[in-house]
């Protein structure tokens, strides 16, 4: 029998356990992947410990992103067939559709082919990153050329993600990150300016590198009391776009200060993009056309095994990763 992953308690990595699971043939709409490889991602740390948005149905499965084949498809799925490399877009319920194993099955609206140029593991590092990224830069900050994003936590996936559309569409990467430690990496990977918070006074940084009008768009995933920095660091009239919690403190709202600069802030989450067939559709063409172009580069940081989840996990939650973790099946 195929090998997954599930946990019957919330907790740390040590929860998660890799067991049988017989097969079970997709449903309607469904398909049936051998995984190759699994993308990690901070969603699925959040879940195993019961924080995060979906809270788990034990014992549950979990997982978002997998590269792999279709060895199966369920009644009513006409555009993919077996023998399909493809690759899982998040946006599903992660108890019910888990991805972490040999074998998967998900809907098939959260499957979608990825260019030959690209291996199977970093087919498993594409779409949680760049349709957040996207959503949240070019869909909801409607970013243009010349203008500036503040990037906090710049050396995730997503964040990498980020620096890389900036780019591409011509605006200033102004990225941010804890400590001196991964500056340099940030700098070589093409943020236009990084500011490191445990050294430099934010707001007075971003300031410097934009001519002292403040970021124009800012994609945090901090959250907590880090936003009130965050306003301080907008321009007038700004979004502060906000698509994670990593502070696990509540986040305030600034007030005074959005009032004074007109400041807009709003949760975020690439689920709105996939909600609209439409713009789901542009994210995945846009996405794909510039990963075939090699525009788009998706950052490995490292690989473990599927016997090695649990110090995947450990790896994950050590804040050490610059890119994707990913694991190999």
């Amino acid at each position: 029998m195929p090998k997954i992953v599930r946990f019957y308690e919330t907790g740390g990595p040590e929860v998660l356990r890799l067991e049988d699971w017989p097969f079970q043939a997709p449903k309607a709409n469904e398909v049936s992947l051998r995984v190759v490889a699994i993308g990690l991602n901070r969603a699925e740390a959040l879940f195993r410990r019961g924080i995060y948005l979906e809270k788990p149905v034990l014992p549950s499965r979990l997982g978002y992103e997998a590269s792999g084949i279709i060895d199966s498809v369920g009644p009513g799925v006409v555009d993919f067939k077996v023998g399909d490399k493809v690759s899982t877009v998040p946006g599903f319920s992660q108890s019910r559709y888990g991805v972490y194993g040999e074998i998967a099955v998900v809907p098939v609206d959260s499957v979608a082919r990825y260019p030959d140029s690209l291996t199977a593991v970093q087919a498993a590092a594409i779409w949680m990153q760049y349709v957040t990224a996207w959503g949240g830069l070019i869909y909801r900050g409607r970013l243009k050329a010349g203008q500036s994003v503040l990037i906090p936590a710049a050396s995730s996936s997503v964040g990498l993600a980020a620096i890389e559309l900036a780019k591409l569409i011509g605006a200033k990467a102004i990225a941010s990150t804890r400590t001196l430690a991964k500056r340099q990496a940030l700098l070589e990977f093409g943020a236009d300016a990084v500011i490191v918070t445990e050294e430099e006074n934010l707001p007075e940084a971003v300031a410097r590198y934009t001519d002292g009008k403040g970021a124009d768009l800012i994609f945090d995933p901090v959250a907590g009391k880090f936003v009130e920095l965050l306003a301080q660091a907008a321009a007038p009239g700004a979004l502060i776009l906000e698509y994670g919690e990593l502070s696990e403190e509540i986040t305030p709202f600034p007030l005074r200060t959005a009032m004074r600069k007109l400041l807009n802030m709003s949760a975020y989450t690439m689920r709105e993009v996939k909600a609209d067939p439409q713009v789901y559709k542009a994210a995945k063409d846009y996405i794909y056309n510039e990963l075939k172009a090699g525009r788009l580069k998706p950052k490995i940081d490292r690989t473990f095994l599927l016997e090695e989840i649990v110090d995947s996990h450990r790896y994950l939650e050590s804040n050490q990763q610059f890119g994707k973790i990913v694991v190999e099946v």
